[in-house]
């Protein structure tokens, strides 16, 4: 037995989103111009599409595979397994890797958060392998932790073969799941304390000093660019994989195989122009923010918070008018015990009364049982008001 409220849409909206819907809406070649082999822009809320060009194509996409790699070192600080403020050693192979570096010393010992900031902001590969190493022992057995994590996440075209994106087979991805790394990366705050560094001082402990310059232009060129990661290699061209955010609005855009570095920034700003001049995002539902409250029967706690699980967004076009709503359906009777996290029910985005997407109700509290003299206390008290 369920039971049922409709609430006016409006009133719901609470902040940002996350994830909602995959549908694409297809914007013609006249109105974006990406000179570049494979090309996808997506709304970070909802999830929709608004272009795709040779998206799923299996392609080299050289040091965007940085964006996993940095990834899975945000996961593993707050999963407890990395600290930022810990000192990492670099062995021989991560001081000797090459390319683009901050030529890290071997033997010599920096902190973990020193070396992140080096491979988002310059793409450090010599901090890349150091932090692989450091969490699973060897970039090989990263690896092997990048892939599955890939997977997760849904990236069917991706096969990761270092943590770097130097040359080295098999080893691909495509633009599609290039921008569902970048995605679950900009969910971490600590990401973006690194994406918005424009030039910086890298220290060494032997007291050298590297200067890192971001990749990303746009980060200074284009109003609302917040992240990303660039990438070069001759087999995989130049790549971008971009986001920016205006107003409530977030947009992903991937640019892979461009002729050159000119070409792939121009691509991407055609992308993200024609996103924030098209398109407005809504956020109905937000994750994680605490609703209503709900009765519980059987705990001396009466009543319960519940927030929903993912975030209830829509991608719409400029100007154009329909009617959204929220459907909650909870059940009937909510009894003690109840954990925090546990499912109480459902949440129902509508647009024009069709279901477009839905996400679990989760209780915010604890609503432990009653005892046995807390129950019979309860009991009593029901008796003397009869």
């Amino acid at each position: 037995m369920k039971k049922v409220w409709i609430c006016a849409a409006a009133a719901l909206a609470l902040g940002a989103a996350v994830m909602t819907g995959t549908a694409g809406i297809s914007a013609s070649a006249e109105e974006v111009v990406t000179d570049c082999k494979a090309a996808y822009l997506m709304d970070d809320a909802s999830g929709v599409q608004m272009y795709a060009k040779n998206e799923t194509e299996r392609l080299p996409i050289a040091s965007m595979c940085k964006i996993m790699t940095l990834l899975l070192a945000l996961e593993s600080e707050e999963a407890g397994e990395l600290s930022f403020d810990e000192e990492i050693s670099v062995s021989e192979r991560a001081a000797g890797m090459g390319g683009s570096q901050v030529f890290l010393g071997a033997g010599l010992s920096y902190r973990a958060d020193e070396l992140l900031k080096s491979i988002a902001v310059c793409s450090a590969n010599d901090s890349c392998v150091a932090i692989a190493e450091r969490l699973c022992g060897s970039e090989g057995a990263f690896c092997e932790r990048m892939n599955a994590r890939a997977k997760e996440l849904g990236a069917e075209n991706t096969l990761f073969a270092n943590c770097t994106g130097l040359p080295k087979e098999p080893q691909y991805s495509c633009a599609h799941d290039v921008a569902l790394m970048l995605r679950e990366l900009i969910r971490h705050e600590k990401y973006h304390e690194y994406s918005r560094i424009w030039l910086e001082d890298f220290a060494h402990p032997d007291g050298r000093t590297t200067q890192m310059t971001n990749t990303n232009k746009l980060i200074r060129q284009y109003d609302g660019c917040d992240g990303g990661k660039t990438g070069f290699t001759n087999e995989a061209g130049f790549c971008l994989a971009a986001s920016a955010k205006r107003g409530e609005m977030r947009v992903i855009s991937v640019v892979i195989g461009s002729g050159d570095s000119k070409a792939r920034f121009a691509a991407t700003t055609s992308l993200l122009d024609y996103a924030f001049d098209n398109f407005e995002s809504k956020t109905y539902l937000a994750s994680g923010v605490a609703m209503d409250e709900i009765a519980v029967r059987g705990s001396e706690r009466k009543s319960v918070s519940v927030m929903p699980k993912e975030s209830l967004s829509v991608l719409r076009r400029r100007g154009v008018e329909e009617d959204y709503s929220v459907v909650y359906e909870l059940d009937e009777e909510i009894c003690a015990p109840l954990a925090a996290g546990e499912i109480v029910g459902q949440a129902i985005l509508l647009r024009d009364g069709v279901e477009i997407a839905r996400t679990d109700l989760l209780s915010c509290d604890d609503a432990p049982r009653f005892s046995w003299w807390e129950a019979y206390r309860e009991n009593a008290r029901h008796w003397n008001k009869a």
